[in-house]
């Protein structure tokens, strides 16, 4: 099966049986674009019909995995109760569901930053491989935004319920180091070249087992998870509604 990319901001690419996605603005540090994530979304989608890819492995080109969402995208619209509607939240959801519903791991590169909306993909996937300089941050409430693509669930689980509202309450910066010890990424390594060495292992060893087997214990992990909580922190329901009146000044100083 040909993989190609709609759009100038996701490189895709297929080798060996694993697929490559790459958020491709590295001159912006990768800052998401609506259809960076929606193209992303569909080429997860694709690989369910396709058993040559046995693992997906999300990276940003460059320095940076990703800084989170492109602020400038939001300029001019009108949030409500802290969050910016569905020109983010659909292709995020859909991103997000992609990768849950993958049956094959995915496995987020995080290096250099991964920030907000890029740690929330990233807290999607089957597990995190990232650098001790990589520089982490939940920095919903500096802007005035509340998170709607699953963090409120995924970040707690990941980490604990007290240190994820550590971490969001402050929007506190920490590294690589920090995120494998609270469990936010599997393993962290001095260099990228380390890192990829690894990952190339990991991605051969997932490669040399049961594609049948695999799939099948993602899907029961997933059952372990109960994803009714995700899943409803992505589709915002009706009833969660919240007073946030100060988004558009805070995003206005961006």
């Amino acid at each position: 099966m040909l993989y190609q990319s709609s759009t100038q901001f996701i490189d895709v690419g297929l080798e060996s049986n694993c697929l490559t996605i790459a958020f491709n603005r590295p001159e912006a540090l990768n800052a998401l674009r609506p259809e960076m994530l929606s193209e992303a979304a569909q080429l997860i989608e694709k690989t369910k019909s396709d058993e040559n890819v046995m693992v997906v492995v999300l990276r940003g080109a460059g320095k940076a995995f990703s800084a989170g969402v492109d602020l400038k995208v939001l300029q001019g619209i009108q949030p409500d109760g802290g969050i910016i509607g569905n020109v983010f939240d659909e292709p995020a959801a859909k991103l997000a569901t992609a990768i849950r519903d993958s049956d094959v791991p995915v496995i987020a590169r995080a290096v250099g930053a991964c920030f907000t909306g890029a740690l929330e993909i990233a807290l999607h996937c089957d597990f995190v491989y990232t650098t001790n300089a990589t520089k982490f941050g939940d920095t919903h409430t500096k802007f005035g935004l509340r998170p709607t693509w699953g963090m409120s669930q995924t970040l707690s689980r990941a980490v604990g319920q007290r240190r994820a509202r550590e971490l969001s309450f402050t929007a506190k910066t920490f590294n690589g180091a920090q995120a494998v010890v609270w469990g936010i990424a599997n393993e962290s390594f001095e260099t990228v070249e380390a890192l990829d060495d690894a990952l190339a292992a990991t991605c051969a060893q997932i490669i040399a087992n049961s594609t049948e087997a695999v799939a099948a214990i993602k899907d029961l992990y997933r059952l372990a998870e109960r994803e009714e909580g995700v899943r409803a922190s992505l589709e915002r329901e009706p009833g969660l509604d919240y007073r946030i009146s100060d988004t558009s000044e805070r995003l206005s100083k961006f």
